[in-house]
């Protein structure tokens, strides 16, 4: 996505709700522009449009979940891409940084194969791109557009890859990466099992908040792909666990 629209998902996160005139005003754009992105904007489901209005999506959707702090997790989403090979397989967890992972997947990597038990990026990613996207089946949770329970065990231990991107609610030091559903806290478990590296997408917000459910213990992850607003102690403490620390750096927000 450009820099117009990732600042026009910032604004729109931030009041809620703002019309056309107001946008057009605040980036120095035609309203006829600004009228073309929010079609492309909420034609991947990021924000709704109503006439002459662009308003956030509800806080349980992914897409909302996806606004906040949208350019850095657009940082972190890219640098991960690099790891990825052109032809590889990979599995992608639920989250808003990994759909952002899979967008851009699906923009510069047309050969790689994605296995996610999230509806929302097989979908996005279909509409995105051509990869090969791998579903995995379960119970469906309406609110965070994943599959869950033990058809999803069952799915994932099919296959085996070398990566697993996943994403984290919350993190503390000596209990680990929290998640907030036990399900989906489950599904993912298994699913990092069928990988040879698991590898954390946050950003560094993610770091002053807790979950309720221990999800993976730092001796779990093999490496974290974070933003510079993380605090030299952490990374401290993960380069003990020799969990890689990488960062990018983080756009200053209107979240």
């Amino acid at each position: 996505m450009n820099k117009r629209w990732s600042k026009i998902i910032e604004i729109v996160d931030e009041k809620k709700k703002v019309n056309v005139i107001d946008l057009a005003n605040l980036l120095n754009v035609s309203e006829v522009t600004i009228r073309k992105d929010l079609t492309r904007l909420a034609n991947s489901g990021i924000l709704i449009r109503e006439h002459g209005y662009a308003l956030k999506k509800d806080d349980a959707d992914i897409r909302n979940r996806m606004s906040a702090k949208f350019s850095t997790k657009s940082k972190i989403a890219r640098k991960a891409m690099e790891m990825i090979g052109e032809s590889e397989t990979v599995m992608i967890g639920a989250g808003s940084t990994c759909a952002l992972l899979a967008e851009e997947i699906a923009e510069n990597k047309p050969k790689v194969t994605i296995i996610t038990h999230s509806s929302y990026i097989a979908e996005h990613v279909t509409s995105v791109g051509n990869n090969t996207i791998i579903l995995l089946g379960g119970v469906y949770q309406n609110n965070s557009q994943v599959n869950v329970g033990p058809l999803v065990d069952i799915c994932a231990r099919e296959f085996y890859v070398d990566k697993i991107f996943i994403g984290t609610d919350g993190f503390e030091k000596d209990v680990g990466f929290m998640g907030s559903d036990i399900l989906r806290s489950e599904a993912i478990q298994t699913m990092s099992e069928s990988a040879r590296q698991t590898i954390m997408l946050t950003d560094s917000s993610k770091f002053q908040k807790r979950g309720t459910i221990v999800q993976f213990k730092p001796f779990d992850i093999s490496t974290l792909i974070t933003d510079d607003g993380i605090s030299q102690d952490l990374i401290d403490y993960f380069k003990r666990y020799r969990i890689q620390t990488i960062l990018v750096k983080r756009e200053e927000e209107n979240n």
